[in-house]
């Protein structure tokens, strides 16, 4: 009913508000998603009739930049479907853990637990013709883009048949309109610069979303790529996905200012509640409106936070309290704060609420078993050999280690 086909079909899009290069003052705000609301007698019967719903006061903060409307057009077909891809984006994830412990899952590991809202409203918010390329926390933006939980999870599982034939790993998936899964940090945004290059080259209408930690957001390739794409106007939105602590690292340890979003300085900025999936779309449409109109790039700070460390090596309670993860899980859940609104606003029955829920752990776990039963990938030349190149350009030979070891296409 909610499958993965069905994120092909999008409700009306946000109105294009007339942006403003004019600077104007930072709007001090802190989260608050589950006071968004819509008047309750303009609810339509219908699952694909728009309606209204009116965001958080305190969703934006703005860097030289006009906020965007606080006000959004949704269905309550759109709503459900958010809601079916975070909960089945979790449960992969859930997986995910489970089969590390259970050692079937080797190597680094780097889960999005308690992020779902971030990857989530970006899908709703832009086409599939548009790009997006992130860090290694990047399985659910694989699922968005259009990966199946059997592919990625087969990835990991290091099978013939994952996303990336089970050479990548969990740092490495790539699909169409999705360049990965980047594990050398920060190095995803001159790459997410360089799309965004070829759609102005192109000529077409389409942006690219680059997104990084707020770990990486002292690199130095950054802001090179910040500076490369103001210059060039290029279309772009960089994205940085504030969890509070880069590894083990406080963000207050890490940054001599907290506030991303305004770090661009020449480039206008836009801090979002990141835990709030309405607010989330609301802002990337915003700023993909501002950037395809010739406008250049946004810096886009989503305020978010895991819950599990910053890896499956990592228990993630030495440099912080299991009272600040309890606190956060109990009071600030994405999830959480969909349900409370559907339910809220009469979009669902609670009734309806749990068998969204059921239907989408059932296709997650179905898609595991299946994942579960695939192949590993058979140890010999042709496996080893391919991809090098583009399919078709192979050179006569390749050469190994040694003369021996030579293999010929």
């Amino acid at each position: 009913m909610f499958s993965r086909a069905l994120r092909t079909s999008r409700a009306a899009r946000l109105p294009r508000s007339a942006l403003s290069r004019t600077a104007i003052a930072s709007r001090s705000v802190t989260t608050g998603a589950a006071s968004a609301h819509p008047e309750r007698e303009c609810v339509p019967d219908e699952d694909d009739k728009p309606f209204e719903v009116r965001l958080s006061d305190e969703s934006f903060e703005t860097y030289e930049f006009d906020p965007p409307s606080y006000t959004l057009n949704t269905t309550k077909k759109e709503l459900k479907q958010m809601y079916y891809d975070m909960v089945a984006t979790r449960r992969m994830e859930m997986a995910a853990d489970r089969l590390y412990k259970e050692k079937k899952i080797r190597g680094f590991c780097h889960l999005s637990t308690g992020q779902e809202a971030v990857a989530t409203g970006i899908e709703h918010a832009i086409a599939k013709s548009d790009d997006v390329i992130t860090a290694y926390r990047c399985h659910g933006y694989a699922l968005m883009r259009g990966a199946s939980v059997k592919q990625i999870i087969g990835e990991l599982l290091g099978r013939r048949e994952g996303i990336a034939y089970g050479k990548g790993g969990s740092m490495h998936m790539f699909t169409k309109g999705f360049y990965g899964g980047n594990g050398i940090v920060g190095a995803q945004v001159p790459v997410g610069a360089g799309l965004a290059f070829a759609h102005k080259y192109n000529g077409d209408k389409n942006v690219t979303v680059a997104l990084y930690g707020d770990g990486a957001s002292n690199q130095g390739q950054v802001f090179e790529a910040f500076n490369m794409a103001k210059l060039w106007k290029l279309p772009v939105l960089f994205g940085c996905e504030n969890n509070k602590y880069g590894m083990g690292t406080s963000m207050n340890r890490s940054s001599a200012i907290t506030d991303y979003y305004k770090r661009g300085q020449y480039i206008p900025g836009l801090k979002v509640n990141g835990m709030d999936v309405l607010a989330i779309k609301a802002a990337v449409a915003h700023a993909k409106a501002h950037a395809v109109a010739g406008h250049g790039p946004v810096i886009i700070e989503y305020s978010t936070y895991r819950y599990g460390g910053h890896s499956m090596s990592d228990p993630g309670t030495t440099y912080r309290t299991r009272e600040e993860i309890k606190r956060m899980r109990s009071t600030d859940d994405p999830i959480a704060n969909l349900k409370s609104q559907l339910l809220d606003w009469e979009v669902v029955s609670e009734e309806e609420l749990k068998g969204i829920d059921t239907q989408a752990r059932k296709d997650v776990d179905i898609e595991v078993a299946e994942a579960e039963k695939m192949e590993a990938p058979k140890a010999n030349p042709k496996n080893l050999f391919e991809d090098i190149y583009v399919r078709g350009s192979e050179p006569d030979f390749m050469r190994g280690r040694t003369v021996d070891e030579t293999y010929y296409y």
